[in-house]
């Protein structure tokens, strides 16, 4: 499994339930590199897309505890707790899964993943929402780092991640 998002300098994601920019060129490398996979998401992210549909030609794992929780499209099924969630991601192809947050997913899923593709912000926003930070985790590694690349002023990397031991699903 892959975990792929984009983080500022302390590992932020997010603030106030939004992103914490909009890079174009990265959303276009995104809806690359996710198109025909599977994605796994929690209800908040899911609420961030446009009108808050999932994202089209992907399957879209949904993780809600909440009951009520419904949404509209054949592409998407929901799991109401992480036992159902490990359930249905055992039974896919673990490299056709990428998991795009939000931050409590993260911190579920990162033992279990084997690859991060991560797009490193090299700035530190107000946020309130964090992925966990790879750099200071021993059993991850920077595999490899883009040259730099520039949005206005913002200058950001494409960096991947290995996970040199990750679990497997229960």
């Amino acid at each position: 499994m892959i975990l792929i998002a984009a983080v500022d300098r302390n590992w932020a994601i997010g603030n106030k339930d939004s992103l914490l920019v909009s890079i174009p060129e990265d959303q276009k490398r995104f809806r690359q590199i996710t198109t025909g996979h599977t994605v796994v998401l929690g209800r908040k992210t899911l609420a961030g897309f446009p009108n808050g549909l999932p994202l089209k030609n992907r399957t879209n794992i949904i993780l809600s505890a909440n009951p009520e929780f419904s949404v509209n499209g054949d592409n998407a099924i929901i799991v109401r707790s992480e036992q159902e969630l490990f359930d249905t991601l055992s039974e896919l192809d673990s490299d056709d899964i990428y998991i795009i947050g939000g931050g409590t997913l993260y911190k579920m899923m990162e033992p279990y993943c084997d690859t991060a593709i991560i797009t490193y912000l090299d700035y530190s926003y107000e946020a309130d929402t964090y992925f966990p930070n790879l750099d200071e985790m021993d059993n991850w590694e920077m595999v490899e780092e883009s040259e730099e690349q520039t949005y206005f002023s913002l200058e950001y990397y494409y960096r991947t991640y290995r996970n040199k031991s990750p679990k497997k699903l229960k």
